[in-house]
């Protein structure tokens, strides 16, 4: 998730499993505050956060790998102020056809090595 606050000061950013709680102040003084209760379980203990001048970056690593989320919130509802970073997008999809792809590529390779044909006439 990336809070875009410039100039923030104050951040803070609590990441527990299955809820994340912000805040901070902008460059004016005006005070940010969310709290997101997240769609499933998160490893707390291995996520963090990044600030920069312009926002501030939450990284959290899902409990269950490789599981997509049909959304980041519990409830069914999309926030107005909450948007897909599409530059960050990961399909899932294409990832599980590639590892096919690489799985079938190392299988005709083993197949060349092992299949030696008859041993050469003397």
């Amino acid at each position: 998730l990336e809070f875009c606050v410039e100039d923030s000061t104050d951040v803070k950013v609590d990441i527990e499993d299955q809820r994340l709680v912000f805040s901070c102040k902008n460059a004016d003084g005006v005070e940010f505050y969310n709290e997101i209760n997240l769609y499933a379980r998160v490893n707390s203990k291995d996520s963090r956060e990044k600030r920069s001048d312009r926002s501030i970056t939450c990284f959290m690593r899902k409990w269950k790998e490789k599981v997509a989320w049909p959304r980041i919130t519990k409830e069914n509802i999309k926030p107005a102020w909450l948007s897909v970073d599409f530059d960050n997008w990961r399909d899932w999809e294409g990832d599980e056809e590639v590892e096919r792809a690489m799985v079938e590529q190392y299988a005709e390779m083993l197949e060349k090595v092992t299949d030696k044909g008859p041993p050469p006439a003397m």
